[in-house]
């Protein structure tokens, strides 16, 4: 219903080209484009610290971190295909003795 109505549309279109206005401003304002750059670089810095942290308290606990948990799930993957080759050739060798 509210879609239909003209006022509505028209309040809409409106407030889409102010807010593209807005941005365009924005974004060619170079103060605005290097404070987002700042609080970027240092949200990525703070949260690089925090996963050192983190790693280190998992550490002192003597608890494994996701990297842990990570390789060694590589592996026991190597070592499940590594078990199937054998398997293989363990199925191989008893079909050439029953020959």
């Amino acid at each position: 219903m509210l879609k239909d109505n003209a006022v509505m549309k028209r309040l809409v279109a409106t407030g889409e080209e102010r807010i593209g206005k807005l941005v365009q401003q924005l974004m060619s304002n170079e103060k605005f484009i290097t404070g987002i750059q700042t609080a970027v670089s240092r949200g990525l810095s703070a949260k690089g610290t925090l996963d050192k942290s983190i790693r280190s308290a998992l550490s002192a606990m003597n608890l494994p971190s996701t990297g842990d948990l990570e390789n060694l799930r590589e592996k026991i993957d190597d070592l499940e295909k590594l078990l199937g080759s054998l398997e293989g050739k363990i199925d191989q060798l008893a079909d050439a003795k029953k020959k």
